[in-house]
């Protein structure tokens, strides 16, 4: 198994936990919204890790084999990034535009933690 793919389980399982604790977060307090954009902003974050993922392989796999490697499909992201936004101002009853915004940075500053904490404890 390569190393990302390593990586990539492990950063599903510490999104998974901060999802549930979104929803715990949505049924035991009065911040419905906040919660529910939490919860919105980082599915689409785990939506963008995932294609992330799907795209690295291809070009792992592309360049091992010596083919050309369009794009790790970065218009794609952003575009699965604007739906939440679309989505968030479409219903503000139910989401906090804000905290999809935070919610859609959540894989980013996992993959940040999840490095720091292998590079200072997993690697010495």
């Amino acid at each position: 198994m390569p190393d990302f793919r390593k990586m990539y389980n492990r950063q599903k399982k510490w999104i998974f936990y901060l999802l549930s604790i979104y929803v715990l977060g949505w049924g035991f307090t009065e911040y419905k919204t906040v919660f529910l954009g939490l919860f919105l902003g980082t599915v689409f974050s785990f939506l963008n890790l995932w294609l992330l993922v799907r795209k690295t392989e291809r070009f792992d796999k592309a360049v091992s084999e010596g083919k050309k490697v369009r794009s790790l499909g970065s218009l794609q992201r952003m575009a699965t990034a604007g739906i939440a936004g679309v989505i968030a101002l479409r219903y503000p009853e139910y989401f906090h535009i804000a905290f999809v915004v935070v919610g859609l940075m959540t894989s980013y500053i996992v993959i940040m933690i999840d490095y720091f904490y292998h590079a200072l404890h997993v690697h010495k």
